[in-house]
């Protein structure tokens, strides 16, 4: 069979919010630019990100600043965050909130027709800005519409299965077409991996079908390094019920709105946990919370909490979270107007990924860069609500400035022969090979190993239990085979790969999580409740050893001079409350 081939300047993997901005940034350099969905053009993950784009424009409360900005990401990310990440992004989401604007984005408005604002948890000031709750989805709109008019080429359902590199550079990717199965290369100067997150390894989860973790472990296998990837984001309110909707997600703005979260016995729990900011606390806090009150017999009949907006007025209601209105109402029979929603926690957001450098979204492997949720340092230990829509956009749009520079400085590339035989042979043996391992089957036990033992709360003796029955996973996964030798949509031929994408991030979920002994932000161990003063200063960054072993080390968190007050000032009011 011919492969089909294509060759450009800058290829990004990925049509989110992030990889939708890098195509923009590098075809405006002047870069010949592709984009590679798993999907359709538009279906992304994105379009969850329901509830608003934090960025410090003052329209609602002037006294806010990137600043104030910058010292709230860094204390929701327990000091952790790369603090140059923390710093651009609050500067730069503001300019970044007006283009999107100019691009067409239509906003919910203040009396003044500025940009409205809302509240969101771990926020000083009402700072996101929102169109009721389907911010992310106008961002998606806005952003594919500039996209397909900036001759940017695009190709959907297609999936990458493999970087090629030519020695030690990145010089393009081998996959294929999802309808057809036919194969396809891609050579690049320079390749952005724009792939989201990879909550599939959980059973409950906010994410689509296509968030399989196909970035971190392309990149892993690459040679990039890792960062934080201990630190997975529970959403604390995704639906419990129906069973079919367990984990879809009910957006923070529901809170931000205000949202009272209640147990069985009628009481507003977050009085115990946290007094100060109640239902605005961070999702952290929220989602421990929510588990706490039910694994203590106080949950709902549904195993959750409930969530109620019936006090305020429902017209109000309505305008404000009109998806949530539908959600409920279509979903569970709920009108949300007049009784409480219930809700728990769902895997939502990973903090970890590939370690990049922040100006630019280069990683340490030549001509790969990385942005979104499938970078790593941005959030640190956890993620405030609305913090990705800005970073996707800021370093959405520095990731492709940086590739097309790279590519610019480049000679041309080609595709090494062995490295493509490699490829085409790994999609081949998943069809043609004689293993006997169900790919459906390993992904229901990865899901039960991740949600046993590496969840919201985790031990030493779980840990270690799930990271042995993941390398027993991990000694099973060559034999992986699709129980159908159809080429096109064959779904269990694309999930073989997919199933060792999400293992190989399963075990850096669960080697560094053993190895962090201290809870912080999205990590909780139930045998180290405190921070460690160690632990404060450092990150854990994962890369593969020459001979294939996982790699990793507690690696000082760099700090910046010129911010240090900003920080210091920040730690000393939190003593203070």
């Amino acid at each position: 069979m011919a492969i089909e081939h294509h060759d450009y300047d800058v290829l990004v993997l990925g049509s989110g919010g992030s990889g939708l901005r890098a195509a923009i940034a590098a075809a405006e350099a002047g870069a010949k630019t592709g984009l590679v969905c798993k999907s359709l053009l538009g279906k992304a993950h994105t379009v969850m990100a329901e509830g608003g784009l934090a960025a410090s424009l003052g329209n609602v409360d002037p006294r806010d600043g990137w600043e104030t900005h910058f010292q709230d990401t860094m204390f929701g990310g327990k000091y952790l965050n790369n603090w140059r990440m923390a710093e651009l992004h609050a500067k730069e989401a503001p300019d970044r909130a007006r283009e999107l604007e100019h691009w067409g984005a239509v906003f919910d408005r203040t009396p003044d027709r500025r940009m409205s604002q809302r509240a969101f948890g771990g926020h000083t000031y009402k700072r996101l800005v929102h169109i009721g709750d389907r911010t992310g989805l106008e961002m998606i709109r806005t952003l594919q519409d500039k996209t397909v008019h900036s001759a940017v080429d695009v190709f959907m359902e297609t999936t990458i299965t493999r970087l090629i590199k030519d020695g030690e550079r990145v010089v393009g990717c081998f996959g294929y077409r999802r309808p057809t199965g036919e194969q396809i290369t891609f050579s690049a100067k320079a390749l952005v991996l724009a792939t989201g997150g990879s909550g599939r390894i959980y059973k409950i989860t906010s994410n689509s079908q296509d968030c399989t973790g196909d970035g971190y472990a392309l990149a892993y296998e690459a040679g990039a390094e890792m960062v934080d990837m201990e630190f997975v984001q529970f959403h604390p309110t995704g639906m419990v019920y129906p069973p079919g909707v367990a984990g879809l997600l009910v957006t923070e703005a529901v809170r931000g709105e205000g949202g009272i979260l209640r147990n069985a016995l009628g009481e507003r729990f977050m009085e115990k946990y946290d007094p100060k900011r109640m239902e605005l606390s961070t999702r952290d806090v929220v989602a421990r919370s929510i588990y706490t009150e039910v694994k203590e017999g106080r949950g709902t009949p549904h195993g959750g909490a409930y969530l109620d907006v019936s006090h305020l007025d429902s017209d109000y209601v309505r305008r404000k979270l009109p998806s949530m209105y539908d959600q409920f109402l279509e979903l569970a029979g709920v009108d949300i107007t007049k009784e409480p929603m219930q809700v728990g926690p769902t895997c939502h957001y990973f903090m970890g990924g590939i370690k990049v450098d922040a100006d630019t979204g280069a990683t340490r492997v030549p001509g790969l860069f990385a942005t979104g949720e499938a970078s790593g340092g941005m959030n640190g230990a956890n993620r405030l609500g609305g913090n990705s829509l800005g970073d996707l956009l800021v370093f959405g749009r520095r990731a492709g400035l940086g590739a097309a520079e790279a590519a610019g400085k480049a000679g041309s590339v080609s595709l090494p022969a062995d490295e493509l035989a490699a490829a085409q042979a790994e999609v081949d043996t998943f069809l043609n090979g004689s293993g006997t391992e169900n790919p459906f089957q390993m992904h229901k036990e990865l899901q039960t190993i991740m949600g046993d033992g590496v969840g919201i709360f985790r031990d030493r003796e779980g840990l270690s239990e799930a990271i042995g029955k993941l390398e027993g996973l991990q000694s099973r996964v060559g034999n992986l085979r699709a129980p159908s030798n159809r080429l096109d949509y064959n779904p269990g031929w694309q999930l073989c790969r997919e199933v060792r994408n999400m293992l190989t991030v399963s075990l850096m979920i669960s080697r560094a999580a053993l190895m962090r002994e201290e809870s912080r932000g999205g990590h909780s161990r139930l045998d180290f409740t405190a921070y460690s003063d160690y632990w404060s200063e450092n990150n854990i960054v994962t890369h593969m050893h020459s001979d294939g072993e996982m790699v990793l080390t507690p690696t000082p968190v760099i700090t910046r001079d010129e911010l240090g007050a900003l920080v210091e000032a920040r730690k000393e009011a939190e003593k203070a409350s």
